[in-house]
């Protein structure tokens, strides 16, 4: 085994429990973090690990803690493992559930493209003058698949929104579209204040006689859909796609509004359920790694 410039290889001497030491490195990950130096990259150089205190007792008590954390540490990992399997189980119903639906379409449903049904608002090869505080900007970090991240925050002058804002303006409902890093996000505005774009967003209107924005949205997510635009994505490094082709590929839906909106119905009820479920999840992910920073601080202050 061979090792790289950014590894140190530590070897516990006579009356040092291999496992213990490694328990004991795991426990101090924050305090190793902050002796760390660089702008970029953090680099822990050997002279200020060997002055970290290590404290420990006989080789007898060390095997006792190491077991103790052996056993926990497997039932956490265990835990964890199903917690991840449910967390996917969920998403995979749900994008099971959307496959089928625009796979196994209904005899009323038409054919079109991107192109002859959706206005597109184009503020792609613009980019706004930044501001601490303002109108929220919105950019391709913020489009998640499915819904809007607040995060990041960043923010323009509200003085600028009229002249910035001239190649339309957005409004409550509309699909976001992400045409690169990453390609394919898709999301809807959910507030009707003024935003602000950035690039590599096309904003979508649906023409509201034929077809539904939230209709839109999940069609735009769909496998078979995102399947078609990534096989017209362009880049050999970041892939995108150009407006042109976008407007080109094929979709269909319900010629009947009530029907996409029967639709929608049962894809956000389920959405819905899915996302409780992964909050249900994630919380239980989050409470095991806190158990495990617990057991960590107690074997190492005494306690366990």
């Amino acid at each position: 085994m061979a090792f790289n410039q950014g590894c140190k290889g530590l070897v516990p001497l006579s009356g040092v429990d291999t496992k213990f030491a490694y328990y004991f490195l795991l426990a101090n990950v924050p305090l190793l973090d902050s002796l760390g130096t660089g702008a970029t990259f953090k680099e822990l150089s050997g002279g200020k690990l060997k002055e970290v205190l290590f404290s420990f007792p006989s080789v007898q008590e060390q095997h006792r803690i190491v077991a103790i954390l052996d056993e926990a540490f497997e039932g956490i990992a265990t835990a964890k493992a199903n917690a991840e399997k449910n967390l996917q189980n969920a998403r995979e119903l749900f994008d099971g559930y959307l496959h089928s639906v625009f796979t196994e379409r209904g005899s009323n449903w038409l054919d079109s493209t991107v192109g002859e049904c959706i206005r597109f608002i184009d503020y792609r090869g613009k980019t706004p003058v930044k501001t601490n505080s303002g109108l929220r900007l919105i950019t391709a970090k913020n489009v998640k698949m499915g819904f809007l991240q607040r995060a990041p925050e960043e923010f323009v002058a509200p003085e600028s929104y009229d002249g910035w804002m001239t190649r339309g303006i957005p409004k409550l409902g509309d699909v976001l579209f992400t045409t690169e890093a990453p390609l394919a996000n898709v999301a809807q505005l959910d507030t009707s204040e003024k935003v602000v774009f950035a690039q590599r967003i096309i904003i979508m209107q649906p023409d509201p006689r034929s077809l539904d924005s939230t209709f839109l949205k999940y069609m735009l997510l769909s496998p078979p859909i995102q399947q078609r635009i990534r096989e017209k994505g362009t880049g050999a490094t970041v892939q995108g796609i150009k407006a042109s082709l976008l407007k080109g590929i094929k979709i269909s839906f319900p010629g009947s509004l009530t029907e996409q909106h029967r639709i929608v119905g049962k894809l956000d009820a389920l959405s819905d359920e899915t996302e409780s479920l992964r909050a249900i999840y994630e919380r239980k992910l989050a409470a095991l790694d806190e158990l495990k920073k617990s057991l960590l601080h107690q074997a190492f202050s005494g306690q366990l």
